[in-house]
């Protein structure tokens, strides 16, 4: 099965599965994680947490960054609970084969 996903241009390219997250994108792209689920209210398709973080040049969980904001316990709390229920630190487990779209300005001969 194919599904076209749209990636920031600047996004790393997807880890082999297993070495550490890199920001790429694409799981949450392709679907959302279980509480990506209750956020974007779908199953499929973009997660609605994720967000592009410009300065990094990479993507982010919107969980994880509003972890960051915030004092005390609650900051960690959050964090934390976060984390965990999008498997944060347990490497890439996007198991799917990345096929990069043909330049637009390519022309093919028949």
């Amino acid at each position: 099965m194919h599904q076209v996903i749209h990636i920031h241009h600047e996004a790393p390219a997807k880890p082999a599965a297993g070495q550490p997250c890199n920001g790429c994108g694409v799981c949450c792209l392709v679907e959302p994680c279980p509480v990506g689920m209750l956020v974007s209210r779908k199953r499929h398709g973009a997660c609605k947490a994720l967000v592009w973080v410009e300065a990094d040049h990479r993507y982010r969980c919107g969980l994880m960054l509003a972890g960051q904001r915030g004092a005390g316990l609650w900051r960690k709390a959050w964090h934390r609970w976060a984390a965990r229920w999008i498997s944060a630190g347990s490497g890439c487990d996007a198991s799917l084969e990345i096929e990069a779209a043909p330049n637009q300005n390519q022309q093919f001969m028949p």
